[in-house]
């Protein structure tokens, strides 16, 4: 009987391992499972996964793209490292990173809600001017309409620094927090968003190019991420479930 119970979590440990395209390690194959109802513990999954030689795809280390190198006055860290927002829309954190294309580096800015972990604003492009993250910015004001006061962390990267990126903040009546010189522990949570995304979605490969880059980073962002990634931060919700239970509370 338990090795008929075994063959039959294997073939759905290996469903949802290679649905999710590698990207689940035992502790989200776990939730997964739970939620099909299946009584298992982590612990036997993460023995199943082993035996049977599954494994997430190994982490890599983030890119800095940070410019500090400029003269802009800089804003103090309001956010200090309390990243457990407990409601939606009023804290928000940024960061730029870049992908490598066989065309050349594709940037991507996004904006992260700590509360819920979505990301509700994102561009890219292959320049990296002050407006690439003011359009990722504009796009979550958009979608979110976050109340007065709500506030804005990021790095003290030029783009953040730059007179047009601080006015805006101001016409949407935001705050200003940024991280620390230096300190990239500061906005963890999009460094963490960045590990995710490189390592989940190719890993050692590299895009032909930057229109094949873009499609993967909208399906990586707006279907699998933001709707089906489980979160151990949200007890292994994803973040549209997550914001459905907060408003529906």
């Amino acid at each position: 009987m338990h090795a008929q119970q075994d063959a039959l979590l294997q073939q759905r440990i290996h469903e949802i391992h290679h649905h999710r395209k590698g990207r689940y390690g035992a502790p989200r194959i776990h939730a997964e499972l739970h939620t099909d109802g299946f009584a298992v513990s982590r612990k036997r999954v993460a023995r199943l996964m082993r035996d049977n030689g599954l494994r997430a795809k190994g982490k890599r280390r983030s890119v800095r793209t940070t410019d500090n190198n400029h003269r802009d006055p800089v804003a103090p860290n309001l956010l200090n490292r309390q990243f457990n927002a407990l409601q939606l829309n009023h804290v928000w954190a940024a960061d730029l990173t870049y992908i490598p294309t066989k065309e050349g580096w594709l940037y991507l800015a996004v904006t992260l809600d700590l509360c819920s972990r979505a990301v509700v604003g994102y561009a890219m492009d292959a320049q990296m001017p002050a407006t690439l993250p003011l359009a990722a910015l504009q796009m979550a004001v958009q979608r979110r309409d976050p109340p007065p006061g709500f506030l804005h962390h990021s790095d003290q990267g030029s783009q953040y620094t730059s007179h047009v990126f601080q006015a805006a903040l101001v016409q949407f009546q935001a705050r200003c927090s940024m991280s620390r010189k230096g300190e990239c522990w500061d906005n963890a949570v999009v460094e963490s968003f960045f590990s995710s995304l490189k390592r989940e979605l190719f890993e050692d490969t590299i895009f032909e190019t930057r229109v094949a880059a873009r499609r993967a980073i909208f399906e990586f962002i707006e279907v699998f991420y933001n709707r089906q990634r489980r979160h151990s931060t949200l007890n292994y919700l994803t973040p549209a479930e997550f914001e459905r239970q907060a408003t529906a509370a």
